[in-house]
C-alpha cells in the first residue's frame, strides 16, 4: 500500500506525450482471442487494469510476449474451449467482461464471473445479454457466473439494438459479430473513440465494419480472423486530465500526437468553465497564466456542464471538469447524468476548501473560485483519484492522497511524469515517514 505525498502551489507547464487510451487497450487486448494467430499490439498503457487483463489472458491461455515498454504480443493458439476466466483477477476489473464475446463467438461458450471495477453507480450487464441473445446465445446462472452458450453451429448474425448506448455492450457485440459469418447491425451503438479503435483493430483482422464513429454499424463478420499489428490510440481522458492540471495550477503546456477530432467537446466544454487551448496540428497548447472564470450561458444564467454518450461530453472527466470548476470564478452546474454515485466523491473536495453542493446523486453546484488547503484523503476511483490529486497540485500545503493504486489503474507513472512538468510529488510506503517538506 502506497500513497502520493504532494506539496502543491506550483505552476506545472513542459511537453507530455499521453498514453496510449486505456478502454482501448483493454477490449484491443481481449479481442486477440479471437484468433489462433500472433497479435500485436503497440502504445499499450503501462498501468494496473491492463496489467489485470494481461493476467487473465495468460490463464485463459494466451501466450504474452512484451517485446517493448508499450508493445506486446499475443497469441492464443493456446486457448481452448474449457478455458475458465479466474475469478480472482476478474473482480479486479470491470472489463474482464469483455473476455465473454471472443469467448463465446470462438468456442460456442463463455462463464463469466461477476465483473470488478469502480463503484461509480450501478453498470448494468443486460445491455450485454441483450447483444448475445439477439446473435442466438442462451444465458443462465451457474453456481455465481453467467454462462453463455451458442447455438449449434456457432452464433447468427442479426439484428442487434441497444437499450442503452453501452461502451463496453457495443465492444463486446463487435468481438462476437466479427467472428460470425454474416452481416451484423448494431442498433444506438456507443461511438466513443475506443470503440471506433477497437472496430479498426477488427477490420485489420479481417472483419468488414461500416459506420465506424456513427451509432448504426454493419458488421460483415467471417468463420475465422487473422493477427495483425495495431497501434492504441492516444487517450483523450487523460489528456484533457492534463489540460485540467496546467489551467489550475497556472502551468504552461504541450500535449504532443493528440487526436483533434477526440478532443472537440472538451475543449469547448473547458472553455466553458474559463480554459483556454489551441491546437497546434497534432499538438495542443495550454497556455500559461490564466484566469479562469466560468462562462455564463446567455442572459446570465447559471452554466451547465452534463456528460452523456459520444460525441457528448466523456462521463470519465466529470470529476476532472468538478475539480476545474473549484478554481473558476462563478458558479456552474454540474450534471453527472450517467453515473448515480460518481459524484459522492467531492466531499473529498470540500474537506480542501472547494464550495460544492450536492444536490442530489446526479447534480452538483461548484462555486469558484476557492483557495484549496492540502489535507488527508483517499481516492475513492480512477477518474475521482485524479480529480483529487489535481486539487492537490494547486492547494496551498500538503496533501496525501490514500488508496492511490485506484490513480495507478489508469495513469501510467503519474507521479513520474508530473515531477517532469515541476510537481513536488513523492510515491511513499502507507504508513511509512512522509518525505521531508
Amino acid at each position: 500500500m502506497e500513497k502520493f505525498v504532494i506539496d502543491g502551489g506550483v505552476p506545472l507547464s513542459g511537453t507530455v506525450t499521453p498514453a496510449g487510451n486505456k478502454n482501448a487497450a483493454l477490449p484491443i487486448l481481449a479481442a486477440s482471442v479471437l484468433t489462433a494467430d500472433e497479435v500485436v499490439i503497440r502504445n499499450v498503457p503501462r498501468i494496473r487494469d491492463v496489467a489485470a487483463m494481461i493476467e487473465l489472458l495468460e490463464l485463459l491461455g494466451v501466450t504474452v510476449d512484451w517485446r517493448g515498454e508499450h508493445e506486446v504480443a499475443l497469441c492464443a493458439a493456446g486457448v481452448t474451449a474449457d478455458a475458465l476466466v479466474d475469478e480472482v483477477v476478474a473482480e479486479r476489473i470491470r472489463a474482464s467482461f469483455l473476455l465473454a464475446g471472443p469467448l463465446l463467438a470462438r468456442f460456442g461458450r463463455a462463464a463469466m464471473p461477476p465483473p470488478g471495477g469502480d463503484v461509480i453507480g450501478r453498470r448494468r450487464l443486460d445491455p450485454h445479454l441483450d447483444a448475445f441473445r439477439s446473435l442466438g446465445a442462451r444465458d443462465e446462472i451457474v453456481d455465481g457466473q453467467i454462462v453463455l452458450t451458442a447455438p449449434s453451429g456457432g452464433l447468427r448474425a442479426g439484428d442487434v439494438f441497444m437499450d442503452e448506448p453501452s461502451v463496453m455492450a457495443t465492444e463486446n457485440a463487435l468481438m462476437a459479430a466479427a467472428l460470425t459469418p454474416g452481416e451484423t447491425i448494431i442498433g444506438n451503438a456507443a461511438s466513443e473513440p475506443h470503440v471506433q479503435d477497437l472496430a479498426r483493430m477488427l477490420v485489420h483482422m479481417g472483419a468488414r465494419i461500416i459506420g465506424i464513429g456513427s451509432n448504426v454499424m454493419r458488421i460483415s463478420g467471417v468463420a475465422e480472423l487473422g493477427g495483425c499489428t495495431h497501434d492504441v490510440g492516444p487517450d483523450h481522458i487523460e489528456i484533457g486530465s492534463f489540460m485540467a492540471m496546467a489551467g489550475m495550477t497556472g502551468g504552461e503546456l504541450r500535449i504532443k500526437d493528440t487526436d483533434p477530432g477526440d478532443l472537440r467537446m472538451i475543449m469547448l466544454v473547458f472553455k466553458r468553465l474559463g480554459l483556454h487551448t489551441e491546437l497546434d496540428g497534432l499538438d495542443l497548447l495550454v497556455p500559461g497564466g490564466q484566469d479562469l472564470a466560468v462562462d455564463r450561458d446567455h442572459g446570465g444564467h447559471t452554466a451547465k456542464v452534463q456528460d452523456g454518450p459520444w460525441p457528448q461530453f466523456p462521463a470519465d472527466l466529470t470529476s476532472i471538469a468538478v475539480a476545474l470548476a473549484t478554481q473558476s470564478r462563478g458558479q456552474v452546474l454540474i450534471h453527472e447524468w450517467m453515473f448515480e454515485s460518481r459524484l459522492f466523491f467531492t466531499d473529498k473536495l470540500a474537506s480542501m476548501g472547494a464550495n460544492i453542493l450536492i444536490a442530489d446523486p446526479h447534480r452538483a453546484l461548484v462555486t469558484g473560485r476557492t483557495q484549496l488547503t492540502g489535507q488527508r484523503v483517499e481516492s475513492p476511483d480512477i477518474r475521482a483519484g485524479m480529480a483529487v490529486l489535481l486539487a492537490a497540485l494547486c492547494a496551498e500545503g500538503r496533501t496525501e492522497i490514500g488508496n492511490i493504486r485506484q490513480i495507478d489503474r489508469g495513469y501510467e507513472r503519474i507521479d513520474t511524469r508530473l515531477r517532469a512538468l515541476g510537481a513536488r510529488i513523492e510515491r511513499v510506503p502507507r504508513d511509512g515517514p512522509p518525505p521531508a517538506a
